[in-house]
């Protein structure tokens, strides 16, 4: 399940990553669909002018929900007008049909509504395209292939388009590889807009059932086969497709320098924002959001598998899905130990949770452990969290654990009558709370009930996991935006909740109190949250002017708390860095060695560090 369902659609403009990058790598890039189809028209065109009597099999893949329409017609047409035959061959006839694929698929979704009551929940699925191809049909799609191998007296154009056709077992039978690539939020949006159909099926579904669809089956499929695409470099153009009327081609050499020369350099990903029901209004005032956004509940400045990371290429801004970058230069962003560790993916997750001047509190909730997650949902990981308090306002509190005289039993009791027969709970009874002030920092280690109260402005941290499992166990009795009571998930919340978090315990353990680590003249850093159950560290950099630090292999994330700008650049590289503004949340790449944070104003500083602990491979 997507963290993502119901995206805003707007593109912050502010997210821009300027690197140096090889002037060859520049001048490859084709900006435009007409411009990208004449480009690859002259490709073919070449291989034909070569080879008479040459065949030309050109492939195009893509991500789920990609959009190979206008492409594919213009490609046509321009061949067309030169006098070649042109044949278009969707892959999807390849594929079982869609009664046989939902078999294989539904056994993976949650169907129980007592568990789940707004089915959202599933299973991810372990298995590749080939396992939804229908053996007759692939293997007559192969040998038409073959038989194009061989010369003929005028060759033609076949252009193959549809997820998985770059399939290993064909690879060596195109001609031209094409990947058409798609940013997350972008996926989600078309799904929104009914335009795209779950593998298998002839008519799309109502988006929530596409968007669960996806996430264990489609998305999950789709981001091994272009991980292997990517890592192996094993297609000849990478298409930038998110605007199919301005698609931007990139021959692979010249994507693996842009992603190479970004991997030298601090950077930021694109945020994603959506409205919530506790939404507040401070990010939207501070980031100019449209107007039209009711309310800003959450920011995913970093949830690696649902941003992007916007690259600018020669005057051309290109957008990438984030964990494209990481797919391609995992090592260099994270560090081997972090790459094997984590099977590849970035292991920690980032977001802000703005309640600020909102009409109540984020939803009493808790998320559930690594043995949890694998047995219910075959996911890798486990869901801790951490919140860092970056604005309060009056009475704002941060809820967490239970109180020391908290009876548990009534409490379980309690929820579920909300939820059946709509009873208020005095939720102040059981859950205990620490009064918000900006600089605290509370550890939420799976199981841990928690809340972000109104009126504040929380900088949340989380462990790996690829979707989100929140379970919600009290949400006040109200609906959501859209007028719907909001689900809540009590089958699994007691069935996760550590009830040993109290108050007694938590304060020491869960709520620390700032340790100096290191200092000198002008600045200080500082441990804020660190414990044996989170295998990161929390650190915060106080400076006055500026602040030397070391990645020592491991990957480092910024974030300006308090401060106007800072700039983060290389120590042995000046010329690679990048401008921070408040609240703005920076990759400092693994390979990035030593480097420094500097004062661009005269306030002073402080910076929120995320960082892997010492040893993390070995927990």
């Amino acid at each position: 399940m997507s963290f993502m369902y119901n995206p805003f659609p707007y593109d912050d403009p502010r997210a821009v990553n300027r690197p140096q990058l090889p002037k060859k790598a520049v001048e490859a890039v084709v900006a435009g669909t007409p411009k990208a189809a004449s480009a690859l028209a002259a490709d073919v065109m070449g291989r034909l002018g070569a080879a008479p009597g040459k065949n030309v099999v050109v492939a195009f893949d893509g991500y789920a929900t990609a959009d190979w329409t206008r492409m594919v017609n213009l490609l046509s047409q321009q061949l067309i007008g030169k006098g070649v035959e042109v044949e278009a061959f969707p892959f999807a006839e390849v594929l079982k049909s869609e009664q046989e694929i939902a078999d294989m698929i539904n056994p993976n979704l949650e169907w129980d509504t007592r568990k789940d009551p707004s089915l959202l929940f599933g299973r991810l699925i372990k298995r590749s395209f080939e396992d939804f191809f229908d053996t007759r049909k692939f293997a007559a799609f192969k040998a038409r292939l073959e038989e194009l191998k061989a010369p003929a007296a005028k060759g033609r154009v076949l252009i193959v388009f549809g997820n998985g056709c770059l399939t290993k077992e064909l690879l060596g039978l195109y001609d031209v590889k094409c990947y058409f690539d798609v940013t997350p939020k972008e996926s989600i949006l078309r799904i929104r807009r009914g335009q795209y159909a779950n593998m298998g099926d002839k008519v799309a579904r109502p988006a929530n059932q596409v968007i669960r669809r996806c996430y264990y089956a489609d998305f999950e499929i789709g981001v091994h086969h272009r991980g292997e695409l990517l890592r192996g470099a094993l297609i000849d153009y990478y298409m930038a497709s998110d605007k199919p009327e301005n698609i931007q081609m990139i021959p692979m050499a010249a994507l693996t320098e842009i992603f190479r020369s970004l991997a030298s350099y601090p950077f930021r990903c694109k945020p994603v924002y959506l409205e919530g029901v506790w939404g507040g209004t401070y990010v939207k005032k501070l980031r100019n959001l449209p107007d039209s956004m009711r309310n800003c509940a959450w920011v995913f400045d970093l949830i690696p598998m649902e941003v992007s990371i916007v690259v600018e290429v020669g005057g051309e801004k290109i957008d990438f899905p984030y964990f494209s970058f990481v797919q391609k230069e995992g090592h260099a962003i994270m560090g081997d130990k972090c790459v094997e560790k984590f099977g590849g993916y970035f292991p920690v997750r980032f977001n802000y949770d703005d309640t600020y001047h909102s009409n109540g509190n984020m939803s009493i909730q808790v998320h559930s452990g690594a043995k949890y997650n694998e047995e219910n949902f075959g996911e890798l990981g486990r869901q801790d969290e951490s919140y860092y308090v970056i604005v309060a306002a009056h009475d704002a509190k941060t809820f967490v654990g239970f109180r020391d005289d908290a009876d548990t039993d009534q409490f379980i009791r309690d929820i579920k009558l909300a939820d059946t027969e709509h009873k208020p709970v005095d939720y102040l009874k059981y859950v205990h709370y620490e009064e918000s002030k900006p600089g605290l920092q509370v550890m939420l280690p799976a199981g841990t009930i928690h809340s972000s109260g109104r009126n504040q402005v929380i900088l949340e941290i989380g462990s790996l996991t690829i979707g989100s499992y929140t379970y919600k166990l009290y949400d006040y009795l109200r609906a959501d935006l859209d007028g719907k009571p909001r689900p809540i998930h009590t089958w699994h919340g007691e069935r996760t909740l550590n009830y040993d978090c109290r108050t007694s315990w938590l304060r020491g353990n869960i709520v620390q109190q700032p340790r100096v680590v290191r200092q000198g003249e002008g600045w200080a850093e500082k441990i804020v949250g660190e414990c044996d159950m989170l295998y990161f560290s929390l650190r915060r950099l106080e400076f006055e002017k500026s602040i030397e630090d070391n990645t020592d292999g491991k990957f480092h994330v910024l974030v300006l708390v308090d401060g106007e700008r800072v700039r983060i650049r290389s120590v042995d590289y000046p010329e690679r860095f990048f401008d921070a503004e408040y609240m703005d949340m920076v990759v400092v790449p693994a390979d990035m060695g030593r480097y420094v944070i500097e004062n661009l104003r005269t306030e002073p500083i402080c910076v929120h560090k995320t960082m892997l602990k010492d040893g993390f491979e070995n927990e």
